[in-house]
């Protein structure tokens, strides 16, 4: 087999474009059943050759080939060899050079469209600023977005603030703060955590926030002891002033939308599971698949306000109804409903639910707090018995200990109520998980969807953690293995824009428990992960969790050919250096939707680097809520 030169790979999109119909986003489904056997007739469309292929599968001869058939589907895999026979006049060839090629990066728990919003404002990047700094900082945004022009109406809206990021430590934010900027317009700070949000009285004025104004469902409006709002709303309060707030342009948010898309696609996504969809995002995904710039496979999963999880028979007919309404979109698939059940964990949110309180960080007594349940184990079951009896299944934002409980106990409750076996329900993040718990998600069936990047001993898991749990709860975060070996199914996520995209060094962090940016292992020899089981949990496992495990997730002869081709062996580099890893070719169904030899992947892959090289900041109060983004849950309802 002729090995192909870098010259010979810039005809790989052409020849890639040979696949068909059935090459394009979605329509492998149709032609890949899982039976291990493709339809493709003749030569292949594309042939990879000199690879490590890392399977996904266990046991079975080495593999260093897969052929690539013209319905989109992996015709066959083996020795190189032996895959000679696939190759035609018009077939691309690709020499690996020894690097990985492997199933596309699955992510289970991710907001793609949420990154291309917050890109088209300017961001603070969680900064840690004095009140002057910040003020400066300010100015400079006001002139940027438009200056006296957008005098006094144009709102400026920043996102990645940091909520207690304000120098020096322990001020508080206040709207007089916002006010003394030179400016009438509307200035409104968005807490990169998802939580909370900072304005000024011009926009608090415009969105009617007083001090007779009541706090609503899921939300808080900051007062000060004279009873008046300080400019800080958390959780769900933010929609007071959020919805006055002027919306980008649907031009600019589908090109915002598709930019980040390529930019996951550059790092080798060919699924993710959106987890936080209304209607909005779902016309977006729409009208990107109209413009025929969705790439990836993406499984909307249908967000439900805290009121709708106490009426299981409406909130099914909704999410029925959006199902109805936008199935026909190609590339989405539907079936899954996203709920919040608590908030997030650090100081001084402390609002994920735990089952012993939180302690006070200088004394190491217990406090009163025990965070915040936003439904309860009854009403999450019954919803879930609604759900997983119509087909669909859950998916849980459980991030303390109780919050977790409290979603396998309605699992549990669903599974005795509706007889269903394998519903695929789900718990994502599970940062802190009592010990009692870790076999019931084997028992029960229930996918841990897990980010790992987190996973490692900096200021987010010691200082702002430790001193408000005790060492003996803190030994049980985010414990990875202790959930394998306890037979439970493992499913990766990044959580971005909660956290850079930054997928390799999320595999590597599953490891090693460090990562490129950790300050120190975070009980790595009783909780990291082998590299093959991280590998799984990012593939196999998330397409599992998303019910799609006999169309991806492995590279199999049958299975749809979503694939990415890296630059590196990471079966065999040095641990640290799977952070840097690079996708040369990322395919959806055969499709080439990256190829980093092209000048359009050549772009995307700077983005990339860009979005993912800036400095991190060295300290927790710079970084409480960047790690929390745009979930769509202020302070209690973690964004994640």
């Amino acid at each position: 087999m002729t090995s192909s030169s870098p010259l010979s790979r810039r005809g790989l999109l052409a020849a890639a474009g040979a696949v068909g119909a059935a090459g394009l986003v979605g329509g492998p489904a149709a032609a890949a059943d899982g039976s291990g056997a493709s339809r493709t007739r003749g030569p292949a469309a594309l042939v990879v050759h000199n690879a490590r292929v890392f399977t996904g599968t266990s046991g079975g001869a080495p593999v260093d080939a897969v052929a690539v058939g013209r319905d989109g589907t992996i015709l066959d895999t083996g020795r190189g060899t032996a895959l000679r026979r696939h190759i035609g006049r018009d077939t691309a060839v690709v020499d690996a050079r020894g690097n990985t090629l492997m199933s596309g990066i699955h992510d289970g728990h991710v907001h793609p469209l949420g990154a291309g919003d917050r890109s088209l404002r300017p961001s603070l990047e969680g900064a840690e600023t004095t009140l002057a700094e910040l003020r400066e900082i300010l100015g400079g945004f006001l002139a940027e977005t438009g200056g006296t022009g957008a005098e006094p109406d144009g709102w400026l809206v920043v996102e990645d603030w940091n909520p207690v990021g304000l120098l020096p430590a322990g001020t508080m934010p206040h709207h007089t703060m916002l006010d003394a900027l030179p400016t009438r317009r509307p200035v409104v700070l968005v807490g990169g955590d998802g939580h909370n949000l900072w304005a000024n009285r011009r926009a608090l004025d415009i969105a009617g926030v007083t001090a007779a104004t009541p706090d609503p469902p899921g939300g808080r409006i900051v007062k000060g002891a004279d009873g008046l709002p300080t400019g800080v709303l958390k959780d769900d309060a933010q929609e007071l002033v959020k919805r006055h707030v002027p919306a980008p342009t649907r031009e600019q948010l589908v090109a915002a939308c598709a930019k980040v898309l390529e930019q996951a696609a550059a790092s080798g996504v060919t699924t993710m599971m959106d987890a936080l969809v209304g209607r909005h995002e779902l016309e977006l995904y729409r009208d990107l698949a109209s413009a025929g710039r969705l790439p990836q496979r993406i499984v909307p999963a249908l967000r439900l306000e805290v009121e709708q999880t106490r009426d299981p028979a409406g909130a099914l007919a909704y999410a029925r109804g959006l199902r109805r309404e936008f199935e026909r979109v190609p590339g989405l698939r539907f079936g899954t409903v996203k709920v919040f059940l608590d908030g997030v964990i650090e100081y001084p949110a402390q609002t994920a639910a735990l089952l012993e309180p939180y302690l006070d960080g200088s004394t190491g007594k217990p406090t009163g707090n025990r965070g915040e349940l936003y439904t309860s184990a009854a009403d999450y079951g019954r919803l879930t018995a609604a759900f997983n009896a119509a087909g669909w299944q859950m998916h849980a934002h459980g991030l303390g200990d109780r919050a977790v409980r409290t979603a396998l106990d309605g699992y549990a409750y669903a599974r005795r109520v509706t007889g269903r076996r394998d519903p695929r329900n789900a718990v994502a993040h599970l940062q802190l998980v009592d010990p009692a718990d870790l076999r019931r998600f084997a028992a029960l069936g229930v996918a841990a969807c897990m980010q790992l990047q987190w996973a490692a001993r900096d200021t987010w898991t010691m200082e702002a953690l430790l001193p408000y749990i005790g060492e003996r709860r803190h030994r049980w975060m985010y414990p990875a293995r202790s959930l394998e070996r306890a037979g439970a199914r493992l499913a990766g996520g990044s959580d971005w824009p909660v956290d850079a995209l930054q997928v390799w060094n999320q595999v590597r962090t599953a490891v090693d428990r460090r990562g490129a940016h950790g300050q120190g292992e975070l009980y790595r020899e009783l909780e990291g992960l082998s590299r093959a089981s991280a590998l799984r949990m990012h593939t196999h496992g998330t397409a599992w969790q998303l019910r799609q495990e006999s169309l991806t997730g492995t590279v199999e002869r049958g299975r749809a050919a979503d694939l990415v081709l890296l630059d590196r062996d990471v079966e065999r580099c040095p641990v640290a250096d799977i952070s840097d890893t690079v996708a040369e070719l990322t395919l959806v169904g055969g499709r080439v939707v990256h190829d980093a030899a092209s000048a359009a992947g050549r772009a995307a892959a700077g983005r990339l680097t860009r979005a993912t090289s800036g400095p991190r900041p060295a300290t927790y109060a710079a970084v409480h809520g960047g790690r929390h983004r745009n979930c769509g849950c202020t302070e209690a309802t973690s964004g994640r």
